[in-house]
């Protein structure tokens, strides 16, 4: 028996706590990468951590490309290499800014453009108008033909999927606005199937 005040006698030998220390050290590693492990953050991830605030981006005198995107979307993360060469190309001419339709904080933004399918890009002029709009993957060519007419403020190329911004919203306000007008057809909406 140990005498009162003094430690029992170690049970594990030098070498049964080097080996628990190896298993210890190799469990904390395979936890490390099946959550993900350490590795460099991801393009997508980076570029949305590094984007302006959308409405300082629209006021700053830069042409602007805005993408609704998504953590989980395969074709928002293969094109993040190319965006985020874009904005490096670009940096100071135009803006890339990035909005998780995941997040609430951009339910607005996600109602006034109409997001119902991602990536979506929002193609603005240097005075914050809309130009253009694109909805689905882009290429990296295209997506440098859509970046460099923005910066030179030049039409958006003619690509599948890509289209000029109508003001009809403008022109129905001003036709409100002039006094009452005769009631239009009902139109059917893009998902309505009707």
């Amino acid at each position: 028996m140990a005498p009162s005040g003094s430690s029992p006698p170690s049970s594990l030998g030098r070498t049964e706590r080097m080996v628990l220390a190896a298993v210890a050290a190799v469990l904390v590693v395979l936890m490390v990468w099946l959550r993900g492990g350490l590795h460099p953050e991801a393009p997508l991830e980076r570029l949305a951590r590094q984007s302006p605030e959308f409405s300082v981006a629209l006021a700053d005198g830069r042409p602007t490309l805005v993408e609704f995107y998504a953590d989980w979307c395969e074709a928002c993360r293969s094109m993040a290499p190319a965006m985020e060469r874009i904005e490096r190309q670009q940096h100071g001419r135009m803006d890339v800014v990035l909005l998780n339709v995941d997040n609430p904080r951009w339910q607005p933004q996600l109602e006034r453009y109409d997001v119902n399918g991602i990536p979506q890009l929002e193609f603005f002029d240097a005075g914050g108008g809309s130009v253009g709009r694109s909805i689905g993957a882009r290429s990296g060519p295209e997506l440098d033909a859509l970046s460099s007419a923005l910066v030179d403020g030049t039409p958006l190329p003619q690509l599948a999927g890509v289209g000029a911004v109508s003001a009809l919203t403008e022109t129905v306000a001003a036709a409100e606005s002039s006094g009452p007008q005769p009631q239009a057809t009902p139109q059917a909406g893009p998902r309505s199937h009707g």
